[in-house]
């Protein structure tokens, strides 16, 4: 996966300090309050990496927030869960994504998604996972990550999962 073109007047990078998160409205107030209050703690002790897209004024267009985590194998697809092991498995977690207000509707949910699952897919040649999961706040979002093939975990209506294998497919089409 690569060759992700975000318009020419933003910039991806990892989040710090300079970047104004108290400014960053989603119409969400989870979203925001995540980047604002929360990401940056997260990221300086090891939890998560957040990326920010911003404009050359340090404002912040969308971010997503990346982690590693754990499922259940019994949590997972019967055709999935059966030649793994019994145990709690390796995910990737797309914490968290959002868009500011004025540019939703543009494609940025679109290409950072694909940046996100980018970076997931990247990781994985270095650290195994099965999966790639997120945990959706809400209708919408479910309805955007089943748009990309995740498929809902049993039992979890908002849990959603991207194999491993799909990621590579994905990941290989883009080659």
């Amino acid at each position: 996966m690569s060759g992700i073109q975000f318009p020419d007047s933003l910039r991806l990078e990892r989040l710090s300090k300079p970047f104004r998160r108290k400014d960053f409205s989603s119409g969400n107030s989870l979203v925001d309050g995540w980047l604002a209050g929360m990401a940056l703690q997260n990221q300086e002790k090891h939890l998560s990496i957040t990326k920010v897209l911003v404009d050359s004024t340090n404002a912040i267009a969308g971010y997503y927030t990346l982690a590693t985590g754990q499922v259940d194998f019994a949590d997972l697809p019967a055709d999935i869960g059966r030649k793994l092991p019994r145990r709690t498995l390796p995910v990737a977690v797309i914490a968290w994504l959002g868009v500011a207000s004025v540019r939703q509707g543009h494609g940025i949910e679109k290409l950072l998604l694909a940046q996100a699952l980018n970076d997931c897919y990247l990781a994985g040649q270095t650290f195994a996972f099965i999966a790639v999961i997120v945990d959706c706040i809400d209708n919408n979002a479910r309805a955007f990550y089943q748009h990309f093939d995740f498929a809902t975990l049993p039992g979890h209506p908002y849990r959603l999962f991207l194999s491993a294998g799909q990621l590579e497919a994905m990941a290989h089409l883009r080659e």
